[in-house]
């Protein structure tokens, strides 16, 4: 039975891959890799006619550091044909952040279109980086020569998109609007164009990869405004494209927000990506009270913080819950990485906490686990709002120190009772009645 518990449970902790590392770049001026900046990146890349490799990565990042051989070898064999670069995001945030970097290594391929870099997702090899480069550029050389199948004269964003999908671009008319958009749980983008507009042909291509990139997070639609009037003239349309935002949960036509953003999947991506994270609702702070409890909480998490806070007994209910409120913050703050919480009692999950090797050193205490492997890291720190957040901040740009689960397995996770909101009461004594035991003298003390 334990086994079977533990073995369900086995995916719910595993390891933080935190390394700490130098903010030196990872290659120097002697290697075919050229350093970029935001002083030269437009310049360099982007206004450039070569078709550009480049890498964004952090020097602290393990990933990246194991890259470097490869991604050198990579560089020389491409030499004189297409160019190799390397961005460090510890310096360079604002340009990273402009690409929509969320981790690394980020390595994108600016071909024909460079104002839409494509994300390459293949093997970490030196190979698979060429020949996925040379796929690129056999790409601008086809447009170049007139093969390559241009925007759709149409317009709008239901047109060819290159690398995204324009069937991820739902088509939306005053018929079916307010079903789709307006009674959706999700959020949307919607586009408002008109066929023969310029503005929106160019669009196109990026707004079907951004629809893409963006599926399953937020919805993006395009109406033909000069088919579809009745929508135009209820939401103020005067011009060609508008785009508008539709916030999740239920709507309105007073509830869409006209987007601000610029025009390239990257930018849509962006900005779509940070409504999202506001829409999604902070964390619960879930007290362990059963294998169940830490199944749901955690199972598809990538991260689980694991907090263990006094005995109410030592620490009452306004004790107890200023400790949840400073957890509950921080799982505010966090909220976008979209991290499992759980809380329990000291001395409840006794098991877990030799496993984690927290409560030792004294409560309150707190230990993040990873869901896919058996490591986990601990807080040194205070276990106040400025300790925590400085502890998660760490661990979330891949620095922090950690340590193998014992046993490479987890404990039995026992089934408790959830606190009542109240301060603890002592037990009561029972009071016991000596007046009929008759001690002889032998038997007194």
């Amino acid at each position: 039975m334990i086994a079977r518990a533990a073995e369900r449970l086995l995916v719910l902790v595993g390891l933080l891959l935190f390394v700490t590392g130098s903010s030196q770049a990872l290659y120097s001026s002697s290697d075919d890799v050229v350093a970029l900046t935001t002083a030269n990146f437009d310049r360099t890349v982007v206004k450039s006619d070569e078709v550009w490799v480049v890498e964004f990565y952090a020097p602290f990042c393990g990933h990246c550091r194991n890259l470097v051989p490869e991604y050198k070898k990579a560089a020389t064999a491409l030499k004189g044909v297409i160019k190799v670069g390397g961005v460090n995001c510890e310096e360079e945030q604002g340009l990273c952040g402009q690409h929509g970097v969320r981790g690394y290594p980020t390595i994108k391929i600016f071909g024909a279109n460079k104002r839409s870099p494509v994300d390459y997702n293949g093997q970490r090899t030196a190979k698979d980086i060429a020949e996925a480069a040379l796929a690129e550029a056999k790409k601008k050389i086809k447009n170049v020569l007139g093969g390559g199948g241009g925007s759709s004269s149409s317009g709008g964003s239901g047109s060819n998109s290159g690398s995204g999908s324009k069937d991820d671009v739902i088509e939306l008319t005053d018929a079916n609007f307010d079903k789709l958009v307006l009674q959706s749980e999700e959020p949307w983008l919607v586009e408002f164009y008109a066929p023969w507009c310029g503005h929106c042909k160019n669009l196109a291509p990026h707004w079907a990869r951004a629809a893409t990139e963006l599926k399953g997070k937020v919805k993006l639609g395009a109406l033909d405004a000069t088919v579809h009037q009745q929508k135009m003239s209820e939401y103020g349309v005067q011009g060609f494209p508008t785009i508008k935002y539709f916030p999740a949960g239920t709507k309105d036509r007073n509830s869409a927000e006209d987007y601000n953003g610029g025009r390239t999947s990257s930018d849509i991506v962006n900005w779509a990506q940070d409504k999202y994270t506001e829409d999604i609702p902070s964390p619960e702070i879930v007290q362990l009270t059963s294998e169940q409890v830490a199944r749901d909480t955690c199972e598809k998490k990538p991260l689980c913080v694991v907090s263990v806070l006094p005995h109410i007994l030592d620490c009452n209910a306004d004790c107890r819950n200023g400790y949840l409120k400073i957890l509950q913050e921080m799982g505010d703050k966090y909220k976008k990485k979209e991290w499992g919480w759980l809380w329990t009692e000291g001395g409840a999950q006794l098991d877990l906490e030799s496993t984690l090797d927290i409560g030792g050193f004294g409560y309150p205490a707190m230990a993040v686990v990873n869901l896919k492997k058996m490591k986990y890291s601990l807080l040194r720190g205070s276990f106040s709002k400025d300790g925590i957040n400085e502890f998660l901040r760490d661990l979330s740009f891949g620095r922090g120190h950690t340590a193998p689960v014992k046993g490479a397995e987890l404990p039995k996770i026992h089934t408790v009772e959830p606190w009542d909101g109240k301060d603890g009461q002592l037990p009561v004594e029972e009071d016991i009645d000596l007046s009929d035991v008759d001690l002889d003298e032998k038997d007194e003390l």
